[in-house]
């Protein structure tokens, strides 16, 4: 007899990636977007492209054009309510197709095997969980390659979220020793007006001191790193919940942060920055605008969540990447299969992705606000969706 598991039902919104760095393509699956959202490959090819941009990065980005093929759940337009597949092709694959043969092993070198792990990659703790002396098994999963599928299925979840008014922008606030005063929040104009900039940086003067820093990174055979955070607005107050643990969309929002390759902290308001300060100069005071009908804050240190709960506010997320692991100037390792000491391996790398991984960031968090968009309006079909969310806003108006 089969075990009873009890628990958080799976979401109303999950997704799925597959393939490999090198292999033929990268595959996404989508399931729970309501029947009716406007959809079309443009609205994806243009996230991709914001990706694929960036000062710093290295040579794949010459190789690739990550096009978007959408091979199901999209018809005339609009989306059908059943899961919707997408597919990037790796260019490549065509250099790799030895290497990455889906049966017989090809010998020598053209099957490319990575017995040297690199310093900071997944290489040696996948190589231990696997069994494998072969890190390519590993790497090939665990490269940030895999992102682009995210930002396709991100891409998907704003077209839904636009729907309602919420929207969603990124810009970078570190890179390496330059960055912005952690006290100083650049406002929602000057971030999208920094879209088509070499870093996405709010600040001009700041983005040239970042420049600088890549370039002394690059100069050195080294990598840098850097943070970046992600604003959105228009998400109304009441997503997420308290009452258990995994319901909390604060959680939620780290954890699809910190599953970002190279993210190592995630800062929600100014919550760093709070643990030093004193509860009075932290908590936003609440205000009434008896025109609007609705309760306001003049201060956002919270980040647009108290209790895991959104309230009204920007929601206001930071992440932290670490300097990327592959180096041009190896770091010393191991192999896996003599036990001597070498120079890592090394593969195609950039000084710098900081300003893709915004654009990533902005993905995970369009997922994140999605999925409890849903949990919360639900509905099967937009219309149905857009009366839940209309009933909700008139209670609000209300209170």
């Amino acid at each position: 007899m089969g075990a009873l598991c009890i628990g958080r039902p799976v979401g109303v919104l999950r997704f799925l990636t597959a393939g490999e760095s090198h292999g033929p393509a990268l595959v996404a699956i989508l399931d729970g977007v309501p029947a009716g959202v406007p959809l079309r490959p443009g609205d994806i090819q243009s996230q991709l492209r914001r990706r694929m941009g960036g000062y710093g990065r290295g040579g794949r980005m010459k190789i690739e054009t990550d096009e978007i093929r959408i091979l199901a759940g999209v018809r005339f337009g609009k989306t059908l309510g059943s899961p919707i597949a997408l597919l990037i092709e790796n260019r490549d694959f065509a250099n790799w197709s030895a290497a990455m043969a889906l049966e017989s092993a090809p010998r020598g070198e053209r099957a490319r095997r990575v017995t040297r792990p690199r310093p900071g990659h997944a290489d040696l703790a996948g190589a231990l969980k696997y069994g494998t002396h072969d890190a390519r098994d590993v790497l090939e999963r665990a490269s940030a390659r895999e992102t682009a599928a995210r930002v396709a299925v991100g891409a998907v979840c704003r077209s839904l979220l636009g729907r309602f008014g919420i929207e969603i922008a990124s810009h970078t606030t570190s890179v390496g020793r330059a960055a912005a005063p952690a006290t100083r929040e650049a406002p929602w104009s000057r971030i999208v007006a920094c879209e088509r900039t070499a870093l996405r940086c709010a600040d001009p003067r700041l983005e040239r001191r970042m420049i600088r820093e890549i370039d002394a990174a690059r100069a050195r055979g080294d990598s840098v790193g850097g943070s970046f955070q992600v604003v959105a607005r228009g998400v109304p107050a009441g997503l997420g919940g308290h009452r258990h643990w995994d319901l909390r969309l604060s959680g939620t929002l780290a954890r699809v942060l910190l599953s970002i390759p190279s993210v190592k902290g995630v800062e929600i308001g100014s919550g760093f920055s709070n643990a030093l300060a004193r509860g009075s100069e932290v908590h936003d005071e609440i205000f009434y605008d008896a025109r609007k009908r609705a309760f306001l804050r003049k201060t956002n240190r919270a980040g647009g969540l108290e209790g895991g709960i959104t309230n009204g506010e920007e929601i206001r997320a930071r992440a932290y990447v670490k300097p990327l692991s592959t180096l041009p100037r190896a770091l010393r390792s191991v192999d896996l299969v003599s036990k001597k000491s070498f120079g890592a391996a090394v593969e195609r790398t950039d000084a710098t992705a900081i300003a893709a991984a915004g654009v990533i960031g902005e993905a995970m968090v369009a997922y994140s606000l999605a999925e409890a968009f849903l949990e919360k309006f639900g509905g099967d079909s937009l219309p149905e969706t857009r009366r839940n969310f209309t009933g909700f806003l008139r209670q609000l108006r209300a209170f």
